[in-house]
């Protein structure tokens, strides 16, 4: 269903990579500028940043709403504060997650918008990043076995999504809420596209890539043979890590069952055992 000139809360969270958020917020409001049917706020958690980005951010993009985090947030909490925030200062149609890393296409908004519109029912729309490098798939839906799901021209259920760029309607805020921030980091993003389907929603991904995000390729330290055990144990168990195995148990029992949440636990510990099984 169409809105005409929908409010749009943006939501972006960062931590120390001033360069690549103030490139992100450049091409967020050239996107306003190449699409007039559309209105939006920005809502930047900066996660106690020491690199001058909040300072930065307020000279060049003075309408910026800055909330300022605690240095303990990570992605998830952070864009979790930056949601409860947007939610407590408007009424919103939209409101969009962005990732500070992404390079947005001067499309992207406009694109989502009118396949928002375009779906008769209220659904969550995620899109999809490409390698600037090597023009391969980086992040985006996914279906529930992690397969991806290439972007081919045609809007395309998925049921995982990646939180690099995800448009949430209304509807879906008022029944689905925000994202659970029991997750510090990774996960919530995965977990908010399930619960939006347990809630009766349809998950899509864009016909097209909205913009470039690289991928790190190299497996996270805990996964690394060449890794002492202490530092790969360390890595498993640290808020960044994208497994942590209790935070992980919560999610896979949530929306996979028990039984699949007690394997993934011991496998999880198992790899961080003998790592040179699963080289």
């Amino acid at each position: 269903m169409k809105i005409q000139k929908p409010d749009i809360a943006v939501l972006l969270t960062c931590h120390n990579r001033k360069e690549k958020t103030l490139r992100c917020l450049e091409n967020l409001f050239l996107q306003k500028e190449a699409g007039t049917g559309f209105s939006m706020k920005v809502f930047l958690v900066d996660d106690g940043s020491t690199d001058g980005t909040s300072d930065a951010v307020r000279q060049q993009f003075p309408d910026v709403n800055i909330i300022l985090g605690n240095g303990q947030l990570y992605w998830n909490k952070g864009m979790h504060l930056a949601w409860k925030s947007a939610a407590a200062a408007g009424d919103f149609d939209f409101y969009l997650w962005v990732n500070d890393d992404v390079v947005m296409f001067t499309d992207a908004l406009s694109v989502a918008i009118n396949c928002a519109g375009d779906i008769a029912e209220p659904a969550v729309i995620c899109g999809a990043t490409q390698s600037a490098i090597t023009k391969e798939f980086t992040y985006g839906g996914l279906e529930k076995n992690g397969a991806k799901v290439i972007p081919d021209g045609q809007l395309k259920r998925c049921s995982v999504i990646n939180g690099n760029f995800v448009l949430i309607p209304k509807a879906v805020f008022l029944k689905t809420g925000m994202n659970d921030p029991i997750f510090p980091h990774s996960i919530g993003d995965h977990d908010y596209g399930l619960r939006a389907i347990r809630d009766g929603f349809s998950v899509y991904t864009l016909p097209s890539y909205i913009g470039y995000c690289e991928r790190n390729e190299k497996p996270p330290k805990w996964c690394q043979r060449e890794v002492p055990f202490s530092q790969r144990l360390r890595s498993l168990y640290s808020p960044l890590g994208n497994s942590h195995p209790y935070y992980y148990f919560i999610y896979e029992k949530r929306h996979f069952g028990i039984l699949t949440a007690v394997k993934h636990f011991f496998t999880i510990h198992l790899r961080v055992l003998f790592p040179a099984i699963w080289s």
